[in-house]
């Protein structure tokens, strides 16, 4: 058995023991397939993290910039309950309609807005029409564009706000100063601002499993 294949194991038999995934959440985990860019949701385990953090930090008002078959927005607004307000940003509207689809079935349509279009543009409305401010941010979308969803994520924040930013780890290439890769590039840049601004305090945790080698960054805003 490979290193990889050990991982997924773990991953399943924590998952099978711990994470309560209904059909609802395997049926919109699988439908990723019908959007864009199939797969690349987060795994089951991720997805009651999610969870886990908005019971433990009492959100309601949440941010995701990212929405691709919204498995990770059913997690959140069925944690954070009736009075959930989630606004979810999505680029594509194939993945925008798979979603739909999807909040509709899990019966959180009612507290879930999809806002359509790149998500800088999304995001910078918000700031601009003086949004209210959110209690939980996840950022799950381009690498690339890391830096820019911080700026907008900690200036839509109030003292308080849990921020998490996926796939900080890139499979270690994260170190690689030299990388030209516009992902790591935009990952890096996103962990020196986290580092340079004394309001937020951050960890970063490396994770292996299902997902491969990757990992994640935490951070609240002070």
């Amino acid at each position: 058995m490979s290193t990889a294949e050990q991982w997924a194991q773990v991953d399943r038999y924590f998952i099978d023991k711990l994470v309560q995934e209904d059909q609802v959440l395997e049926a919109t985990r699988e439908s990723s397939g019908d959007t864009l860019f199939p797969g690349i949701d987060v795994a089951p385990n991720m997805g009651a993290f999610l969870s886990l953090l908005v019971q433990i930090t009492g959100a309601r008002r949440i941010l995701e910039i990212g929405t691709l078959a919204g498995y990770s927005a059913i997690w959140m607004a069925r944690a954070a309950g009736a009075e959930a307000d989630v606004v979810t940003c999505e680029l594509e509207e194939t993945n925008a309609a798979v979603a739909r689809a999807n909040f509709e079935r899990a019966g959180v349509a009612d507290r879930v807005r999809i806002m359509l279009g790149a998500a800088a543009d999304s995001v910078q409305s918000m700031i601009d029409q003086g949004a209210e401010r959110f209690d939980l941010v996840f950022i799950d979308a381009d690498k690339r564009s890391n830096p820019t969803y911080l700026d907008a994520a900690v200036q839509l924040s109030r003292p308080g706000t849990v921020i998490v930013i996926d796939n900080t780890v890139r499979g270690g290439k994260v170190i690689d100063e030299t990388s030209e890769d516009p992902d790591i590039i935009g990952t890096r840049r996103l962990i020196d601002m986290i580092a340079e601004q004394p309001g937020l305090t951050a960890t970063a945790l490396q994770t292996v499993g299902m997902k491969g080698w990757d990992g994640f960054t935490l951070v609240r805003v002070g």
